[in-house]
């Protein structure tokens, strides 16, 4: 029988990833998708504190702020509607007060900075290669937090652009974590605002860059998210119905080609076993006062105690022996 699906199949992580490794990411929403996925799996993870960032520049920003311990400028906060906000940032980062907002910013790269300095692992995801500029200053902005579109100039980055400011990013990283390596994605959601042609455009320019800086840098590699969702999937029953953001199936199996290509074979047996033991923890019994679900409960609690000394459990052993108690 033909085949009727050109199925992508990843290269191997010259560099995989371990049970045990640290691990941020940081870019768009899709980069919180593979956040998730990796803390439900119990992966030490700093996925987007701050706010989904879209633009490769207003990404290496962000994380430049972690790496040096930074605030954004004062020119960045802006009030619109009696609430704060900065332009670096996502508008999920907002206060009442300037001051408050402040101290929420200092708080997250605080946290962020302790968190790089022993990371094994950045993973970048790049949504979008326009950005828009204040006219008044000619800053790039993360997010127009709906100020008046009147006040920005739209454009295209370069590739050039974007791997200039990536070489900032990087010589920062090392002077700091020598050690750390990256991992590249280009965002499979798709910015019909900027109309079909324009998000081809776009991506394409996102895509060239990763090319680029995979060339360049021997301990950066790509992986290829936005080709497995529009050339193996290639499918609209795996967007959503607004037709941009794609369905929790296809993250799934983008995430399923993420495990056989990024980790290694400790990762991927622990993912293994995590998801039995997480079917277990969901199990719910017809006769929980019974002899049998005791012994079962018994049995989980073990499994669960010979996993703290590796990954945090404590919440899920608090559970079953709660459940254990509750059922004597």
């Amino acid at each position: 029988m033909n085949d009727f699906r050109t199925e992508l199949t990843p290269a191997r992580s010259a560099f995989p990833i371990r049970a045990t490794d640290r691990i941020l990411t940081a870019g768009s929403c899709f980069a919180d998708s593979i956040g998730s996925r990796l803390t439900e799996n119990k992966f030490s993870v700093w996925s987007n504190k701050l706010g989904a960032v879209y633009n490769p520049l207003s990404i290496h920003q962000l994380l430049q702020f972690f790496l040096g311990q930074q605030l954004p400028s004062p020119q960045s906060y802006m009030v619109n509607e009696g609430i704060w906000f900065n332009y670096d940032l996502h508008s999920s980062m907002s206060a009442a007060t300037k001051e408050e907002l402040e101290t929420k910013i200092r708080d997250s790269v605080e946290e962020g900075n302790s968190f790089l300095k022993s990371a094994n692992r950045v993973i970048i995801t790049y949504g979008t290669a326009f950005v828009y500029r204040l006219k008044t200053s000619g800053q790039v902005v993360a997010n127009c937090h709906k100020v008046p579109s009147g006040n920005f100039a739209k454009e295209f980055l370069t590739e050039e652009e974007i791997r200039k400011s990536f070489q900032i990013f990087y010589d920062q990283l090392k002077q700091i974590n020598p050690n750390c390596k990256i991992i590249l994605t280009v965002s499979p959601v798709r910015h019909l605002k900027d109309t079909l042609e324009l998000n081809a455009v776009s991506k394409s320019i996102l895509r060239l860059a990763c090319h680029s800086l995979t060339n360049q840098f021997s301990d950066v590699e790509y992986f290829p998210a936005y080709e497995i969702l529009l050339d193996d999937l290639r499918d609209y029953r795996f967007y959503k119905t607004d037709r941009l953001h794609p369905t929790d199936e296809a993250i799934e199996y983008i995430w399923e080609k993420f495990i056989s290509s990024c980790m290694d074979e400790s990762a991927q047996q622990f993912i293994s076993h995590w998801a039995e033991i997480k079917k277990d923890l969901a199990h719910k019994p017809f006769h929980p006062r019974s002899a049998s679900h005791q012994k079962f409960l018994l049995n989980l609690l073990k499994k669960l105690e010979n996993l703290q000394s590796s990954v945090d459990v404590g919440a899920e052993i608090q559970k079953v022996k709660q459940d254990i108690q509750a059922k004597l």
